[in-house]
């Protein structure tokens, strides 16, 4: 288990108790139960403690804790028959965007998401979830084809944002992420998006922009990350815990403001600590969603999706 900064106590009690436990295995004579179950019990209440008021930049922190569930972990336990579709058909195929067809509670899906890795070197090949053009045109070519076929799309966003660097900016960066953007407007069918870890800047709105979106508890959905908001307003990168409460990027600020729909509760300490019941959580969320815009038409969905964000703007002025 990696253990996050604010998590230091928490980290020294448990590993007590499964010192005690270790003693016991290598002595099968001593008898450390009693004293292992009470320090469990201590780590309980204390993370429980820890978990009940976590600010913003402890958001932050659990939402990019490197062992929660990633998108490829979702849809190896909640989609069937996961034919995955490679390219955009101009450039190169890239691997911080995975996304294909595939069986939602046995009904055809398009499902498409940033996958960051979970080790180093399926990071560095998945580039840290940090999309490239080819990227968002890749998502682009999926949504067209859900449109054709008439599949409803799910989008699991877990990004800092999208990549930055000098080739995607001379591959037409900024206007692949508004085109996909675009596309999220004009598909007329089902659009659920689910932020699972960092919902960072275009990167990710380019695949949230959606009839349905829902967020795990402990996940952030900002138009800049705290560290990149603080170097620009106040020239130092660690004044991130002021812009993250400035930002307010958490979920239950998010669907406080309107921005979001609903927050999807997460395991004691994270998605991390439970993957499965995080998992689990997110796919009942997905399909109640679905469940909502089941039967509508496709011109009610594309109206619904625009109208909905034009009121975002709307509350936002009046604000």
């Amino acid at each position: 288990m990696n253990y996050l900064e604010f998590e230091k106590p928490l980290a020294e009690i448990e590993g007590k108790a499964e010192e005690l436990r270790a003693l016991a295995r290598a002595n099968k004579e001593m008898d450390v139960e009693k004293e292992a179950a009470a320090l469990d019990r201590k780590a309980e209440g204390l993370l429980k403690e820890l978990y009940k008021g976590l600010t913003p930049w402890q958001k932050c922190q659990v939402a990019r804790h490197p062992d929660r569930p990633h998108c490829r972990d979702y849809i190896e336990q909640l989609f069937t028959d996961y034919m995955p579709l490679a390219g955009d058909r101009n450039f190169a195929d890239d691997h911080a965007v995975m996304g294909g067809l595939a069986r939602f509670n046995d009904a055809p899906v398009v499902v498409i998401g940033h996958e960051k890795g979970n080790d180093t070197k399926s990071r560095i090949e998945h580039n840290f979830g940090m999309a490239r053009p080819e990227g968002y045109r890749k998502a682009i070519r999926l949504m067209d084809l859900a449109h054709r076929f008439k599949l409803p799309v799910v989008t699991l966003v877990d990004t800092p944002g999208a990549y930055p660097g000098k080739g995607a900016e001379e591959r037409g960066q900024a206007e692949a992420i508004a085109r996909s953007t675009q596309k999220c407007l004009e598909i007329g069918v089902p659009l659920i998006a689910v932020i699972i870890g960092e919902g960072g800047s275009g990167g990710a709105v380019a695949f949230a922009t959606a009839n349905r979106i829902a967020m795990l508890e402990h996940s952030i959905y900002s138009v800049i990350s705290p560290e990149g908001c603080a170097s620009i307003l106040w020239k130092d990168a660690e004044k991130m815990r002021e812009a993250a409460e400035a930002l307010r990027l958490t979920a239950q600020d998010l669907h406080q403001l309107g921005v979001i729909d609903r927050v999807v509760k997460e395991p004691l300490g994270g998605a991390q600590r439970a993957p499965k019941d995080a998992i689990e959580a997110v796919g009942a969320a997905i399909g109640a969603m679905l469940k909502e815009l089941s039967g509508k038409k496709p011109e009610t969905l594309i109206r619904d999706r625009r109208q909905k964000f034009l009121d975002m703007g709307a509350k936002g002025l009046a604000a």
